[in-house]
């Protein structure tokens, strides 16, 4: 049976693979989008192909840990990582030490999506939408505080984007996770946080928090009410927070393929697509090729907007 895959090549490999467990690895903690968008995919690809797909969280240094692992590990279909925005575009813009590229050192399989950012308020702060925080933050003239999930991450950047474009200035305090800045904006500590609506969703309904913008590309079905800040006049900030299934370079195209049409197809089945739309994850539907194409132009994007912060992980 070797002997006949090894002259039929890749095409005869691809079509017996998976013929063992595939690991997939998380290179973060359990609990977080990550985990769960892993999880939730790992479980389904095993009901698919009649094989194991686990799952192995290999938490470390922002994501890079995990990552490497997998960047250096067999081209075979046999260890994929969840990839994402943190660990494949932010990252390796702010630390020196990152030891893989994102583009190089990658097969980029499919896109799982994301939730979106959104700008929030204390209530007790005298605005009602962006246009009336915009005003307001000129008057302060920089004494506003924002809070984000910490230096780096996507709700920070958002945040300066914002101040570039809209020609504001407020004093960033970066936290140690999202769900800390959103307790200290009801707090009073804050009087703004960029981050996540998933983190932030159960204290906008409760009114504790009152949501200005959203940084999806269309308005996300639980929050109708909400409008996006490209329809508010700054497409520049359309922004999600997506994940993805990559694997080490070099990987079998009959192999990506594969898994590409299994992952857009799960993403696409009902009860999946509703356990997503209350975080506000419009599940990602490109192949291959554009995934790829998707990343590079991301990682393009986050880069000059990184250096303009000052940010840095080092």
């Amino acid at each position: 049976m070797l002997a006949a895959l090894l002259v039929g090549g890749p095409d005869a490999l691809a079509q017996s693979w998976p013929a063992k467990t595939v690991r997939i690895i998380v290179p973060f903690a359990p609990g977080g989008t990550a985990d769960t968008l892993g999880r939730l995919v790992a479980q389904r690809l095993t009901e698919s192909f009649k094989e194991n797909f686990i799952i192995e969280n290999r938490a470390g240094a922002g994501g890079a840990i995990g990552s490497d692992m997998v960047a250096k590990a067999a081209p075979d279909g046999y260890t994929l990582v969840v990839s994402g925005i943190a660990h494949f575009c932010i990252l390796p813009a702010l630390s020196k030490t990152v030891p893989y590229d994102p583009l190089r050192d990658f097969t980029h399989i499919a896109l799982f999506g994301g939730p979106p950012g959104v700008l929030v308020v204390n209530p007790s702060l005298p605005v009602r939408n962006l246009k009336e925080f915009i005003a307001h933050a000129k008057v302060e003239g920089g004494k506003l505080t924002y809070g984000s999930p910490g230096n780096g991450t996507q709700g920070h950047l958002i945040a300066e984007q914002l101040k570039q474009v809209a020609g504001i200035q407020m004093t960033h305090v970066p936290y140690k996770g999202a769900s800390l800045a959103v307790a200290d904006l009801i707090a009073g500590h804050v009087t703004v946080t960029s981050t996540t609506l998933t983190t932030a969703a159960t204290q906008i309904k409760a009114g504790r928090a009152r949501a200005l913008a959203v940084s999806s590309v269309k308005r996300v079905p639980d929050f109708p009410e909400l409008p996006t800040f490209a329809e508010l006049g700054y497409p520049e900030l359309s922004a999600l927070i997506w994940f993805s299934l990559s694997g080490p370079a070099g990987m079998p195209s009959g192999i990506v393929s594969r898994l590409n049409v299994e992952v857009r197809r799960i993403l696409q089945l009902s009860d999946v697509r509703e356990r997503l739309r209350p975080e506000g994850i419009e599940p990602g539907n490109l192949d291959p090729k554009e995934f790829t194409a998707f990343l590079a132009a991301e990682v393009k994007r986050w880069g000059p907007i990184i250096r303009a912060s000052g940010a840095t992980a080092d």
